[in-house]
């Protein structure tokens, strides 16, 4: 339950995110949310290197601060030669004087809640906001934790910034760009002569974390061709050469455009704000094409479609699925569960051209 005491204002606020991109726009709707509410307070986040990219030039933000969480992750949490660097990390970020950290993670896996714990305790903040499952006993102001899905990931960040008392009438998620991107991403798409909002862009990767994710390549070049056939736009495949671009060019019949490994991170949320659709599957990608404001259309399958689902507040997007008994079978209730889903993946395998083309139709209809 919400408390109705609210703390004092803060001062010097640090908010937490040690996940990746997708994870991190999530957070931007209640990063805004404290911006609004208290304006004159000094606002960090803390996040991953990989990520740190994402909130640079943001209005949302003071500093971005990294901590490389995965030198702290498996057997690497045990060895001693990671200790010193570390303990001289946390009494860095103790001198840096917060006085509230809101902590936007589940608190999923013990190694996980240890990590939260320390990072937190270091900063020796009196006010500290966070979701408990059970196991957030040190969170001054805690959250109900009802498990993924049972609200939107973006629902539970807001729920924590209000806790502070804390809202924004501006829900959407936030990507900052500089003239540079979108120059860099104008002159890429006339290179291959594409105009704006004449082109879809295809995503058939899902990051690093999970393969599980991917739909078929085979079915997504014959998706490109749908999309051509019906709507007239060719298709762009983006990502990182590691996303599965190969596969899908090499099922192709018709030539497609590949930008995979051929932009920045910001220069390809300029290229996806500047497409017509975006079809992919729960990635980081598919959450920056949402705060690109992009009609999108979603593919998911073992992962939980009620917590990651697009946030487009300003846009039409759809999630398409199975909807079979057994999916989700990641990310339910309080557990990680099935990360890697299950080896037949009946919930993509069975997953047609025809279901996503349904999806993409009412999709348009409302751009």
């Amino acid at each position: 339950m919400l408390s109705a005491h609210f703390p004092p204002p803060p001062r010097r606020i640090l908010a937490i995110k040690l996940a990746d991109l997708g994870d991190v726009l999530n957070i931007t709707p209640a990063l805004r949310a404290l911006r609004h509410t208290f304006p004159q307070a000094r606002l960090d986040v803390l996040v991953n290197p990989h990520t740190a990219g994402l909130l640079h030039g943001s209005t949302l933000v003071d500093e971005v601060v990294t901590f490389a969480k995965t030198d702290f992750e498996g057997v690497s949490a045990f060895r001693p030669t990671a200790w010193l660097p570390l303990l001289g990390y946390l009494r860095a970020l103790r001198s840096r004087g917060y006085d509230t950290v809101v902590d936007f993670h589940h608190l999923t896996t013990p190694l996980g809640r240890a990590k939260q714990r320390m990072l937190i305790m270091a900063t020796g903040t009196a006010t500290r906001v966070g979701l408990d499952n059970g196991h957030g006993g040190w969170f001054s102001h805690p959250v109900p934790d009802e498990g993924f899905g049972a609200r939107r990931e973006v629902e539970y960040w807001l729920g924590l910034a209000a806790q502070l008392g804390a809202h924004s009438p501006d829900t959407r998620l936030d990507l900052p760009l500089s003239p540079a991107h979108q120059e860099a991403a104008a002159a890429l798409l006339t290179q291959h002569g594409l105009r704006d909002r004449g082109f879809a862009v295809l995503h058939p990767g899902s990051g690093g974390y999970s393969l599980a994710r991917r739909w078929d390549a085979a079915k997504f070049a014959a998706l490109a061709a749908a999309l051509h056939d019906r709507y007239g736009l060719p298709a762009v495949l983006v990502g990182t050469p590691a996303d599965g671009a190969d596969a899908v060019l090499a099922a192709a019949a018709a030539p497609l455009i590949d930008l995979s490994g051929r932009t920045s991170i910001k220069e390809l949320a300029a290229v996806l704000g500047r497409a017509a659709l975006f079809v992919g599957a729960d990635s980081g990608v598919m959450h920056m094409a949402a705060a690109m404001a992009t009609p999108l259309v979603a593919i998911f399958g073992p992962t939980n479609h009620l917590a990651w689902a697009p946030w487009t507040p300003n846009s039409p997007s759809r999630v398409v699925r199975l909807g079979i008994s057994c999916s989700p079978c990641a990310y339910v209730g309080h557990s990680v569960r099935w990360r890697n889903g299950c080896p037949e993946r009946a919930c993509l395998a069975d997953l047609e051209v025809h279901h996503v083309l349904a999806a993409v139709g009412e999709v348009v209809r409302e751009a």
